[in-house]
């Protein structure tokens, strides 16, 4: 049984459709990523499956409930980190753990237990007298994820888990996550970072214009979109340009860049080589060169 079944799901707000007919499922166990530009509907998508937002039209279920007959029963079994900070600031950090689970109807005793094993997954059990306004923004993301899990929940939905943080305490929150995926929980994923997608996602799903664009694991789709390597030619030469455009390549040619995929031919490497001497990088390709690709490089408002 798949944790997430989505058959044709949509949902508009008058004229405006921010997801048009998309089908995807996850699967115990697995961490599914969802990308895509701002407004592409990731967010409407997230919210419709821990059931904020009701759908315009489709199916979906999770745990094999639908999410239109048994709401409360499916949200009992989910845990949410949603992209805003809303802790409780007149709180400490432990009692925003405690009080957070008398939601679920834990009893007394389990919830002081759960918070005290939460803090110390986290790294915060040594601030945990301390009043929530005191926190880092790296430490208050720590904790909306430990509120998310103090229900032990079988699905994590987690929507940009790590905006804002700095590299430190983006890579705390990455090596907690990957601690639960190895135990087996199934986690729903957003982010705009793509080294967070390819490092924590099994697999993903691009969309943009509420459309679903391609799925696959992210090692997959960088080699059937990109290849290996990408070399890119710092303003190029009208020489280069001639050169590259005479060749059989797979390119982009950007205002004051080109971009080459998947180079295999070495003599033509050579010969760039001398033409643009320090100039060029080689380097690995990458799942942001998909997602480039695929949604294109302008900005979205």
């Amino acid at each position: 049984m798949a944790i997430v079944e989505a058959k044709n799901l949509r949902k508009g707000f008058g004229d405006l459709v921010a997801v048009d007919d998309i089908s995807f499922h996850l699967s115990q166990g697995e961490c599914l990523g969802i990308l895509g530009p701002n407004g592409a509907g990731k967010t409407t998508i997230i919210r419709m499956i821990y059931g904020f937002s009701p759908m315009s039209a489709g199916r979906l279920t999770l745990f094999g409930l639908d999410i239109t007959r048994d709401p409360r029963l499916i949200k009992a079994r989910l845990g949410v980190c949603q992209q805003e900070n809303n802790l409780d600031p007149d709180l400490t950090v432990e009692q925003n753990l405690k009080i957070f689970a008398r939601y679920f109807d834990i009893p007394k005793k389990d919830a002081y237990a759960r918070t005290e094993n939460l803090l110390h997954f986290i790294g915060l059990d040594h601030r945990k007298k301390a009043k929530v306004i005191d926190l880092s923004g790296g430490m208050m993301r720590r904790l909306v994820l430990a509120r998310a899990l103090i229900n032990n929940p079988e699905l994590l939905i987690l929507d940009e888990p790590t905006t804002g943080l700095d590299p430190q305490s983006r890579h705390q929150v990455w090596e907690r996550l990957e601690n639960l995926r190895n135990k087996g929980l199934s986690i729903l994923l957003t982010t705009h970072y793509m080294d967070e997608a390819a490092r924590l996602c099994d697999r993903l799903i691009i969309v943009d214009h509420g459309r679903i664009l391609v799925k696959g694991k992210p090692s997959d789709l960088i080699q059937k979109y990109i290849g290996n390597h990408v070399l890119e030619i710092v303003s190029p030469s009208h020489e280069i340009k001639k050169l590259i455009q005479s060749q059989n390549l797979h390119f982009e040619e950007l205002e004051n860049r080109l971009i080459i995929y998947d180079l295999k031919n070495d003599s033509l490497f050579d010969r760039i080589r001398i033409l643009s001497p320090n100039r060029y990088i080689l380097r690995m390709a990458t799942l942001e060169d998909v997602f480039l690709k695929l949604t294109g490089r302008n900005l979205r408002e």
